[in-house]
């Protein structure tokens, strides 16, 4: 059954008690949490997600988001991140609890799903080719990603690109899209139809939204996408859209140094990352409009694809 098909007493019921266990791409998850904004963003980001008994199935990551045992949670709110009962990070206050969730669940699947390669990275796929979107925080690349997926794009990742170490194909995580800053209203404005969910402020990283996943994208989590580009997006203010080809070479040194088990893969990880670099077509792309960034995406994806 699918999350929304709970109703909000079940709901509040599973989170409060053995979890409410959820099917993302490749991964399942169990979630317990006693806090509202918690509930409210897992129905409205994941009502489309396979959901199930909790006690009895497996999940691969447990996870639990509630106030710290102390008294300081009475003086100041703040929420605890847990993972299979250790605490990670430090709390943060009780505003961020859901943009909490989502972090944490970007560390669950970095640190522990070494069966890929997970490079910190946007992807989207179109007419069976993925685009890996690597880009360091203001580049504009998490509204490119959700411009495109709004677009007729399919999303795979916002965050975490998972290539498989046997097939080199990249396997589906469709997680809300993550829109900080100026990128929520740029997105609201591009598409009013877009779920966008109630923006926390102040966190780390400014303030903070997400926005639903295509029904569509959730449907097809399970299908892996073979790769076709390599793009490095560049918002700039009132720049033309331009893509430019990029050297094979300094896009691999990017993709092995923003890799989260690169290392940790040793050898392995360089066969997959040379791999996937002999197999794609590699870019710059820089550009201010959005309805032109889409519209230069989707000439590229209707465009023959040489490369074995």
């Amino acid at each position: 059954m699918k999350l929304l098909q709970l109703s909000p007493s079940e709901l509040q019921q599973r989170l409060s008690g053995p979890g409410v266990w959820l099917r993302t791409g490749p991964f399942s998850l169990r979630v317990q949490s006693r806090i509202p904004s918690v509930a409210k963003g897992l129905v409205d980001l994941y009502g489309q997600f396979e959901t199930r008994d909790s006690r009895h199935a497996f999940a691969d990551f447990h996870v639990e988001l509630n106030a710290p045992s102390t008294l300081r949670r009475w003086l100041r709110p703040q929420v605890d991140f847990s993972f299979d009962g250790s605490l990670p990070f430090k709390p943060l206050p009780l505003d961020q609890a859901y943009p909490m969730l989502e972090w944490g669940l970007n560390w669950c699947v970095s640190m522990h799903a070494h069966q890929y390669l997970i490079i910190h990275a946007a992807v989207v796929e179109k007419n069976g080719l993925a685009a890996i979107l690597p880009a360091p925080p203001g580049s504009g690349k998490s509204t490119l990603t959700a411009g495109l997926v709004l677009s007729g794009w399919r999303l795979l990742s916002d965050e975490l690109t998972l290539i498989d170490r046997l097939s080199g194909l990249i396997h589906p995580l469709p997680r809300p899209v993550s829109l900080k800053n100026q990128s929520i209203e740029v997105i609201r404005g591009f598409s009013p139809e877009a779920f966008i969910n109630r923006a926390s402020h102040d966190t780390a990283k400014g303030t903070v939204a997400h926005m639903r996943p295509p029904r569509e994208s959730v449907r097809r989590q399970h299908e892996p996408a073979r790769p076709g580009w390599v793009i490095f997006p560049k918002w700039t203010a009132g720049a033309e859209t331009v893509l430019s080809p990029r050297s094979k070479a300094q896009t691999f040194m990017f993709l092995a140094q923003n890799a989260f088990n690169y290392s940790h893969l040793g050898t392995d990880g360089f066969r997959v990352g040379t791999t996937l670099i002999e197999h794609v077509d590699c870019y710059d792309f820089q550009y201010s409009q959005l309805p032109e960034a889409v519209a230069a995406f989707d000439r590229l994806a209707a465009t023959p694809h040489d490369v074995d």
